[in-house]
């Protein structure tokens, strides 16, 4: 897995995938989209917009650590560590009142940032040696950067890995290691994250 982003001519980002890379994104993007969960039912006809907009969320952070990466408090950790001098409970209390207004909106964005990532690797055509060339234009860089960056949260959430430094220490895991398949698609997916931004 050595393919890197190449910037494109007229603004945007290319990159030569072989079946297997494509097919172990597809199905990490896949397994997101299922770790996020369906979205908000949509709304009717006649519902009221703005009414809509204000739809509340939960308020409550997730059990899932994966989940709990993807979408940390606003407000610190409620032991207190996060601001000095503010009582936990208060924490607490402001972080479930973001939770409420802002998680549904999160949950959509992700969701759409791993349907952009499984939607253009199905419009992916092989070449006769198995290799495809993906352009992305327009908004697709940024809706795939933001996929690649949820998939190494939750896999780094996973891994249990807190700091980019503890990586370098789980490259190291003998082959045999039931964690190196998860560690390699971190640091392969860090990679492509890299030279995508390089690109943009």
């Amino acid at each position: 897995m050595g393919g890197t982003f190449q910037s494109l001519a007229g603004g945007g980002a290319a990159i030569a995938l072989d079946e297997i890379e494509v097919s172990i994104l597809r199905s990490l993007a896949v397994q997101l989209l299922e770790l996020i969960g369906p979205g908000a039912p949509e709304p009717a006809e006649d519902a009221d917009p703005l009414a809509a907009l204000f739809a509340e969320g939960p308020s409550e952070p997730p059990s899932d650590p994966a989940l709990a990466r993807l979408f940390p408090d606003a407000y610190g950790a409620p032991d207190g560590a996060g601001d000095a001098g503010v009582d936990p409970a208060e924490l607490t209390a402001r972080s479930a009142e973001f939770r409420r207004f802002t998680e549904n909106d999160l949950r959509s964005r992700k969701r759409e940032d791993a349907l952009a990532v499984v939607r253009s690797l199905d419009g992916l055509t092989p070449d006769g040696d198995g290799t495809a060339v993906l352009e992305l234009t327009g908004e697709e860089p940024l809706r795939w950067l933001g996929a690649l960056n949820d998939l190494r949260l939750t896999i780094a959430a996973r891994l249990d890995i807190t700091e980019d430094d503890e990586s370098a220490v789980l490259f190291r895991l003998p082959d045999d290691d039931p964690r190196k398949p998860m560690v390699m698609a971190y640091l392969w997916l860090g990679g492509l994250q890299e030279t995508l931004i390089e690109t943009l």
